[in-house]
Order: C-alpha cells, then sequence, then structure tokens
C-alpha cells in the first residue's frame, strides 16, 4: 500500500506538473502538429494519466492485512511462508503476498497465482497439486510460518 500511495503522490505531485508545464510551454511556442515537445508531452500525460487512474482503482479495493495477526496459524492463508517439497524432494519455499507485491525470484508469490491458489487452506502434511506452465507438479507443505 506504502509503494502503491507513494508512486501516485510521485505522479501526482511532481512529474504530472513537469509535464503541463512543458506541454504548456511548447503549446505557446505556435504549431502543434511538428513540435516534439508538445507530442510527446501529450502522449507522457496520457500515461501517467491512465497509470494515476490503474493506481487508484488498485487503492480503493486494497485490504493492509498483517500476517501476525493471522489467528489459525496451522493453515495456508495470506502471508504465510510455505516450505514446500515435491516428489522428487526438491524443496522450495514461498511467502503469500499480494499480487502487487509478487516477486518469484525472491519466493513471494502472488495471491491468485495458480500456487498460491492450490495451496490455500493447505495444512502441514497435505499434498496440492499445483498446474504450472512446465506442467502438473504434487507438492506436499512441510512447515507454515506467519512472520
Amino acid at each position: 500500500m506504502n509503494a502503491l500511495k507513494a508512486r501516485y503522490d510521485h505522479l501526482l505531485g511532481k512529474e504530472r506538473p513537469e509535464i503541463v508545464e512543458i506541454v504548456s510551454w511548447a503549446a505557446g511556442n505556435g504549431d502543434r502538429s511538428e513540435n516534439g515537445d508538445y507530442l510527446y508531452g501529450r502522449k507522457r500525460m496520457r500515461e501517467i494519466d491512465r497509470e494515476l487512474a490503474h493506481l487508484s482503482r488498485r487503492m480503493k479495493v486494497l485490504r493492509v492485512i498483517d500476517p501476525a495477526d493471522q489467528i489459525d496459524r496451522s493453515k495456508v492463508f495470506f502471508g504465510a511462508r510455505v516450505d514446500l517439497a515435491d516428489e522428487d524432494d526438491v524443496r522450495k519455499c514461498v511467502t503469500i503476498v499480494g499480487d502487487d507485491e509478487q516477486d518469484a525470484g525472491k519466493g513471494l508469490i502472488g495471491w491468485s497465482s495458480p500456487m498460491a491458489r492450490a495451496l490455500r487452506g493447505a495444512s502441514v502434511g497435505d499434498l496440492r497439486n499445483v498446474r504450472l506452465p512446465s506442467g502438473t507438479r504434487e507438492w506436499e507443505v512441510i512447515a507454515i510460518s506467519y512472520d
């Protein structure tokens, strides 16, 4: 939530006013059809407005959830750190986060990803089939923790 709010504030308070100033200056220079500053500025303003609208929609529906407040720590819910092992004993550790925070390289998987959907509500020892682009794999939940 903080990252989305910071990006929104930066775009609205700093970047968009700078572009508006450039476009206003460029519009005063005459022929707008051949004015690169004007054309680029208008294009950039549309991009910023589109991103502001997207961020605004995301922040309206966003709920901040503290994993430490999770009552039932024996099951996988939002914010859970889950240790998994597949049938070949390949181990993996993932943390279920919001879709805006996901980063597979760091083991952060989005709430609506196939892996997270398969793991929701699982307990230690449960087997879950996960359909991935590489095929279906079965994972066993080894441990669950909430940091």
